[in-house]
């Protein structure tokens, strides 16, 4: 959002030995902001979340409240509209945290969203800290805001998982470039033009993927620290820590090749073609010392090693190609939501004169 600097002085009226004062930013208003919840089944936990929502925040002029029912077997839609949720959002079955939070993002682009904040139906985070999750966003200093939990103080957090949670959040620090803290954490806060710019391809989770995106597509992200409530109910996300590990394993490795094939490819045939070249040195110098006839499996070892790393370069450039035509498609994307609405938001505005 762009800022108007107050005028100043030519050099010439400056009093001397004088320094030029410089005005610090004011932070933006904005017209609106949604508070969006993915639930599944939480008829439990929802009306506690939803009480300690704010209805007011600073710097914004009206906000509003969006839960997205992912196929859920019982009554979170009737709990969610009976506390005064805006929009009710759902699917016709469980599609998974993945596509509920992107279902939400795009419901909340629609419905005229100029900051957008993401929490959990299960009342882990503490709503309080949202005006402090924003504040960047108003600042002008973020477009991606991480809530960083206490991670070391959670007391129902098992040290198995707590080492888990600093070794995702620096894998994904590694790959995004970013500074955030805690990656897995899933209270944040967005603008809109982010919001259009995050495409999430994993069904899992959504929280590693968004903040590689990010740091990929340089949109300006921060973490503040929030603080968490009790424990109300398990993870559902953590079923157990070793399919937690494999999944989070899995979901690292497939964002690695999506947005960085051309290293991951010319990587594995790099070693391949290394490997090849030493078994294919080492038949040479026993082929020319006169023991070559013995050695015939090192020769076609060789030249499978050599194939496969051959083969991966070729891969390498293909596979760079189609990322960039995914980029493409992406900034395509981009634009088409960007016009969809400017339409809408000039519509309702000639509507409201």
């Amino acid at each position: 959002m762009s800022q108007i600097k107050p005028a100043m002085p030519p050099d010439s009226e400056q009093p001397s030995g004088e320094k030029r004062s410089i005005e610090a930013p004011r932070p933006a208003r904005f017209r609106k902001a949604i508070i969006q919840m993915p639930c599944y089944n939480e008829a439990g936990t929802l009306a506690l979340a939803l009480e300690c929502l704010p209805r007011e925040l600073p710097g914004v002029d009206k906000v509003e409240w969006l839960v997205v029912d992912d196929g859920s077997t019982d009554d979170t839609r009737a709990v969610a509209l009976a506390n005064g949720v805006d929009h009710v959002v759902s699917h016709t079955q469980n599609m998974g945290l993945a596509r509920a939070f992107m279902t939400g993002l795009s419901a909340c682009i629609e419905l005229g969203a100029d900051i957008i904040v993401n929490t959990d139906a299960d009342n882990q985070y503490n709503a309080g800290d949202i005006p402090a999750l924003i504040q960047p966003i108003l600042d002008g200093n973020a477009e991606y805001v991480i809530g960083t939990r206490p991670i070391q103080s959670i007391a129902h957090f098992s040290p198995v998982k707590k080492l888990l949670q600093r070794l995702g959040s620096w894998s994904v620090r590694l790959f995004s470039g970013t500074q955030v803290g805690d990656a897995p954490s899933g209270f944040r806060a967005m603008t809109r033009d982010t919001a259009m710019k995050l495409n999430v391809f994993n069904s899992y989770t959504y929280t590693l993927e968004t903040i590689i995106q990010a740091g990929r597509k340089q949109i300006p992200v921060a973490s503040v620290p929030v603080r968490v409530n009790e424990d109300l109910r398990p993870s559902r996300l953590v079923k157990s820590i070793p399919g937690y590990v494999q999944k989070s394993i899995l979901t690292i490795l497939r964002i690695f090749v999506v947005y960085k094939p051309f290293t991951f490819f010319c990587s594995i045939g790099a070693v391949a073609f290394g490997f090849g070249i030493l078994i294919g040195l080492r038949f040479l110098a026993h082929w020319f010392a006169g023991h070559g006839e013995g050695m015939i499996q090192s020769l076609i070892l060789a030249a499978i090693l050599l194939g496969m790393g051959f083969l991966s370069f070729m891969i390498a450039f293909v596979a760079d190609l189609l990322a960039v035509n995914r980029m493409l498609l992406e900034d395509i994307r981009l634009n088409t939501l960007k016009a969809r609405f400017s339409d809408k938001r000039a519509n309702d505005d000639s509507g409201k004169a």
